[in-house]
């Protein structure tokens, strides 16, 4: 199958990660995946929610919004609309899940990490570029309070990272842009740690249903794509260590 942008099966988009990308945030990014692209920012809050108070443990919650004409047609912004939907919902509490899933939250302290996804263009994989780039972000903003060669106070375990699959004309494809996604049969974004765990799986079926050969199929092909997401995760890491070196 020949894609529409020229790729290979198993190859991801162009991926960049562009260290302090804001000015004023402890940690930022902006990360572009292809055409899809995203501005992610951690903030860093000397407190945690009410509930949380007095356990001696930190939080972390993401927020997550697309800008009105980072589609082809200008979507209505959700604060005029007066709700937050729920596909934002989703993509927020998963945003959360996945970085909480690797943060030490007894190490963070009684601080909470806020991370702000804000999609600037979107072209398909809009979630998996947002948790991608939050990790990068919110490592940026561990660093203004602790020291990442101090493995013992360091509350970041290891990176998370988010690819989506698919099956399209009975093809299996890796990292979906918008025009495959849109007639993809099968449809999955995975979420995994560095160390080869996952976070999260979400796959559905569009018409006929997948079996477990083809799901071990979309598994190891997200599997590649992600470990070269972890490379330019580190690099960004790297660039932004290199700026600020004296």
């Amino acid at each position: 199958m020949i894609r529409s942008d020229g790729r290979r099966p198993n190859e991801l988009r162009p991926v960049t990660i562009e260290p302090g990308f804001l000015k004023y945030a402890e940690g930022s990014v902006l990360i572009s995946v292809g055409n899809t692209k995203c501005i992610c920012a951690a903030s860093v809050e000397e407190r945690v929610p009410a509930w949380m108070k007095g356990k001696g443990l930190g939080w972390v919650s993401a927020e997550y919004a697309m800008l009105p004409r980072a589609t082809q047609e200008r979507t209505q912004r959700e604060a005029a609309k007066g709700r937050v939907g729920g596909r934002t919902q989703e993509i927020q509490r998963i945003i959360g899940r996945a970085l909480r899933a690797v943060t030490d939250t007894a190490k963070l302290g009684e601080r909470t990490i806020w991370l702000d996804c804000d999609v600037i263009q979107a072209d398909g994989g809009t979630r998996t570029a947002a948790v991608t780039g939050a990790c990068v972000a919110l490592a940026l903003a561990l660093r203004t309070r602790f020291d990442p060669t101090d493995r013992a106070r360091w509350p970041l375990d290891e990176m998370v990272a988010a690819v989506s699959v698919g099956i399209v004309s009975g093809q299996p494809l890796l990292d979906l842009a918008y025009d495959e996604d849109s007639q993809a049969l099968v449809d999955m974004n995975v979420f995994m740690t560095e160390g080869g765990r996952f976070v999260e799986l979400q796959g559905t079926a569009e018409a006929s249903p997948f079996d477990r050969r083809e799901l071990d199929m979309l598994l190891a092909l997200s599997e590649g794509g992600i470990r070269r997401l972890f490379t330019a995760q580190n690099a960004a890491l790297d660039a932004a260590l290199a700026i600020h070196a004296p």
